[in-house]
């Protein structure tokens, strides 16, 4: 008998699995909403005047693919000819994990790139990048391969011939004589974009009426100084001398930077710090493990984790600190810091090069300039704040927030006319000479930091075979210098004072933190085991990818209303209850896009709207098995109950088989069928636990004396 529907002990079992489905829940909005949460936190800090200050949440956005996000679509041809036919399978691999390394080191998001043969016998790379509308950007990051070349000096150099000279200084004289007449063009009221693709030398802009991409001072200071003064729609009426040739520039509009993902402005913040630095005793790496640690880790890494690398940004600390000595002299500081005695503290204290005489300045910055952690503390402060201890690879700061402004972002066109050097006729290696050693023995590259100078460079670890010749090269240079060229550009010339034994280089040059480590990660990246030409190119718009995006929103909600009506007016209270458990699907689903870094495409969406109604089609079979045991004679607990183990074996089946399928398409399939698939998968596990545990659980809760007796409520009128 089920006189009491349920006993105690069941419903208590029931109201602790009804308790970790509402945890499970918020801790799925938390993730879904992670940056309204973090603007609330801001918000209540701001209005408290501090007062109240709630941690912050890392915010976790949706990864979008190239229909969505907007991007670039490459498909090159692998040139195997000279491979034998056991060698072409184990190449191609070989291409695509080293343009997958390249893509990835530029921050790029879920590049894909596949391998494919065509019909004719063509092997091709197809490469997708989301977020990279610059096609030409995209080409140069995967298509060309770095070369890091150590040269000597030359006593004797090849001069300039008196005809060399003269005709380099008659076509500078033609290049400023074509300067002048656009000026007077332009002058004249012609118009600009004509007068670009008709001298304009910079090749990529000329073709877009001399436009460039929208850009920052910190992308290209150089141009953005130029304009920043003029006045929107005006040219500037003199040209800009460079170390290049001749800029005349037009300010065609600016505007705020906003974020591509939450619409909102970027900002850039002024900022000061003190930074107490301290060296391992035992020269652990930045990571807190020893060198040996990090290779043993890196042999037993997991698929898809991510090499560690022992960096050691504060291996020239001189504080004579230990990191405990450190933390407790940085503690001390904030106790007695505030506005007034900032600066004077960050003199005395501070371990930076250089921080006696810029008082811990660090100007104006945003985000990408500085290590992350720093980044994400001095962006949650208030202005006039001066933050907890915040704790980088480089030690423990205290930072101080002085100011914070929108991002502003230009859009320029430009006409450049390029001049010639001695180094176009000589070559700018005309002072230097090849020697063995070459980036083929460059065993990695890390960001390291000049103890002097406090700013980045490059160092460089040579192989055994490297090391051996870096250090016969420097043997017999002592007193000269020995260059490093990348890509035949001189970087770095420094002065030999003694032969250097155990493999390593530095190149430094004007970088931020951001380039250095470009350029280190762009080394790291190797180079291509094969040719490969481009053979097609196309631009999805990020426009496009906002639409589709919106209309598939929009079909999803009006898709969705329809099936909350069609549940409550069917099975009224068990419809209410449906709808409580695919808002909990709902919420679940779209956490794990998130947090397991899940690529949303187009189809993707469709794969995720279609396993709504995969939900809805399990909760309607457990209640039609339910409306049946009850007109069948048996009361509402039993029902219930006998109503889910029926229904189980039909969603079982049917879920299965679509998840086996799903599984074949993911391994077979290509890029827009597999985000379909995945997405499909996640949506039909959610959905038989959405189902199964859910519902059940709400169903069980509600079964009362009260429910027995009005059940109408599920849809059931007549009971034998």
């Amino acid at each position: 008998m089920f006189n009491n529907l349920f006993s105690k002990s069941s419903r208590a079992k029931s109201a602790r699995v009804f308790l970790v489905i509402i945890l499970l829940f918020l801790f799925g909005v938390f993730i879904d909403f992670g940056e309204h949460y973090n603007n609330g936190v801001d918000n209540l800090k701001n209005k408290t005047n501090g007062k109240i200050k709630l941690p912050h949440t890392k915010n976790i956005p949706y990864k979008l693919g190239l229909d969505l996000q907007g991007g670039t679509h490459l498909v090159y041809k692998a040139d195997l000819s000279q491979l034998t036919e056991n060698e072409k399978e184990e190449s191609l691999k070989g291409v695509r994990d080293v343009i997958e390394r390249r893509v990835n080191v530029f921050g790029v998001s879920e590049p894909l790139v596949q391998v494919n043969k065509t019909q004719a016998g063509e092997y091709q790379v197809i490469v997708e990048l989301a977020g990279v509308s610059d096609v030409n950007e995209a080409i140069q990051m995967i298509g060309e391969t770095p070369l890091l070349e150590f040269k000597e000096f030359k006593e004797e150099a090849r001069e300039l011939t008196k005809d060399e000279r003269d005709d380099l200084e008659k076509f500078n004289r033609d290049v400023l004589e074509k300067a002048n007449t656009v000026l007077d063009k332009l002058k004249a009221g012609e118009d600009f974009s004509k007068l670009a693709k008709e001298y304009s030398d910079d090749t990529i802009s000329k073709e877009n009426n001399g436009e460039l991409d929208w850009l920052t001072k910190y992308e290209n200071s150089q141009l953005v100084g130029f304009v920043e003064d003029l006045a929107i729609g005006s040219s500037s009426q003199e040209f800009k001398k460079t170390n290049d040739g001749y800029e005349i520039l037009k300010l065609i509009d600016k505007r705020v930077r906003k974020d591509p993902f939450t619409e909102e402005n970027k900002k850039e913040i002024k900022a000061s710090h003190i930074l107490i630095c301290y060296k391992y005793e035992d020269d652990r790496c930045d990571n807190g493990l020893t060198e040996s640690e990090v290779g043993e880790k890196n042999k037993n890494l997991e698929e898809g984790e991510e090499k560690l690398v022992c960096t050691k940004n504060n291996q020239n600390c001189n504080s004579g600190l230990n990191k405990e000595e450190a933390l407790q002299k940085i503690k001390s500081l904030k106790n007695e810091i505030n506005v007034d005695n900032f600066y004077d503290l960050a003199r005395k204290n501070s371990t930076e090069p250089g921080a006696d005489s810029t008082s811990g300045s660090l100007g104006w910055f945003t985000r990408g300039v500085m290590v992350e952690s720093f980044e994400d503390a001095v962006y949650s402060l208030a202005n006039g704040e001066i933050s907890d201890v915040v704790e980088t690879s480089f030690g423990y700061h205290l930072i101080y927030k002085e100011d914070e402004k929108n991002l502003e972002e230009y859009k320029i066109a430009r006409v450049f006319l390029q001049t010639k050097t001695e180094d176009d006729i000589l070559g700018q290696d005309k002072n230097w000479q090849n020697t063995e050693l070459s980036g083929k023995n460059l065993k990695r590259s890390l960001v390291q930091f000049d103890p002097n100078s406090g700013i980045p460079v490059v160092s460089l670890e040579f192989d055994k075979d490297g090391s051996k010749l870096f250090e016969e090269i420097t043997s017999r240079n002592i007193g000269k210098q020995v260059a490093i060229f990348l890509d035949n550009v001189p970087v770095s010339a420094p002065k030999v004072n003694e032969k250097i034994t155990g493999g390593s280089a530095v190149i430094s040059g004007n970088f931020n933190i951001k380039t250095a480590k470009e350029l280190a990660r762009y080394l790291n990246a190797g180079a291509l085991p094969v040719p490969i030409d481009l053979i097609s190119q196309k631009t999805v718009g990020a426009t496009l990818g906002k639409i589709s995006i919106e209309k598939s929103l929009q079909a999803g909600v009006f898709g969705l209303i329809l099936v909350i009506i069609f549940m409550i007016l069917f099975y009224r209270l068990a419809g209410v209850l449906a709808v409580f458990s695919l808002m909990i699907y709902g919420v679940l689903v779209l956490a794990c896009f998130k947090f397991f870094g899940i690529t949303l495409t187009l189809s993707g969406l469709a794969g995720f709207i279609l396993s709504i109604g995969m939900a809805v089609d399990a909760n309607i079979l457990i209640f039609e098995r339910i409306k049946e045991e009850l007109r069948s004679g048996k009361y509402l607990a039993s029902a219930i109950e006998d109503g889910f183990i029926r229904a189980w074996s039909s969603i079982r089946d049917g879920n299965f088989s679509t998840l086996i399928t799903c599984i074949i398409l993911v391994q077979f399939s290509t890029s827009i069928v597999r985000g379909f698939a995945i997405t499909l998968i996640i949506g039909v596990i959610i959905s038989m636990f959405s189902a199964i545990i859910v519902t059940r659980n709400f169903l069980r809760l509600i079964g009362t004396k009260w429910l027995e007796k009005r059940l109408w409520l599920l849809g059931v009128h007549n009971k034998k």
